[in-house]
């Protein structure tokens, strides 16, 4: 019985940790850029708690990772000139003092000195790398499909939008963006547009996050249960081996 209470225990785990990812998801669902996750389970074998007649060996519960959905979010036009949605796949490339990082969320702006940045004033690279700078009085800014930014007839840069061949190797660091954990270097992603004046929005869809809150919030009260009368049936057998003896 005490088998039962352990393998129980193990999946109670797993399902606080799924019950969190899933709020998370709901709690994302307007964030612009977001992808959805899922967690990953596997069972894995160990030596029963005690010797007994049941199976051997007991096979526990273990939260083995995290998936994520990086299929496109829909496109919401804002009309604003630094709000850029990439259509297909790949990331805008960012620079920190971190390194290089990685976002769907385009939601830019100019700092002080012309550069186009994140809302925290991270800069947003070129196709080849560089910052890019825009003078105001130029003129207006048009950013074409092809990341190609002009000012009247003038082109003053080109962004880049780049892609891994594993996205498994992205690891999420906060502030909507990624670091690669690998040694691999992104490709320019082919064939992928930028719409100015759009957004992507998040991939989570928020009824099926709440059905499989639901469905999680009650095999967790499941297990409770099973493992309440587990431990209800060892103490009347206690009880029981006692009044015999």
């Amino acid at each position: 019985m005490d088998n039962a209470l352990y393998v129980g225990l193990s999946r109670q785990m797993t399902l606080r940790r799924q019950l969190d990812i899933v709020a998370n998801n709901i709690a994302n669902a307007d964030t612009t850029g977001f992808k959805a996750e899922q967690p990953l389970v596997q069972t894995e074998p160990k030596s029963p708690a005690r010797t007994s007649d049941g199976p051997n060996p007991i096979k526990f519960v273990i939260d083995s990772g995290l998936a994520r959905d990086f299929s496109q979010g829909a496109l919401q036009a804002t009309n604003a000139t630094f709000d850029l949605a990439i259509d297909g796949p790949g990331f805008f490339q960012i620079q920190t003092p971190g390194g290089d990082r990685f976002t769907r969320d385009g939601h830019f702006r100019l700092d002080d000195a012309g550069r186009i940045v994140t809302q925290s004033g991270q800069p947003v690279l070129s196709a080849g790398g560089a910052e890019v700078i825009i003078d105001p009085t130029r003129g207006p800014v048009e950013i074409a499909r092809d990341g190609t930014i002009s000012q009247g007839v003038e082109q003053v840069g080109r962004l880049g939008v780049v892609i891994f061949d594993d996205l498994s190797t992205l690891e999420k660091i906060g502030d909507n963006q990624f670091r690669s954990t690998s040694n691999a270097q992104p490709q320019p992603a082919a064939g992928s547009l930028i719409r100015q004046g759009m957004l992507e929005g998040s991939n989570v869809n928020p009824i099926l996050q709440v059905t499989e809150m639901i469905e999680v919030t009650r095999a967790y009260e499941s297990l409770a249960r099973m493992m309440e009368n587990t431990q209800e049936l060892s103490r009347r057998s206690v009880e029981r081996l006692g009044r015999v003896e």
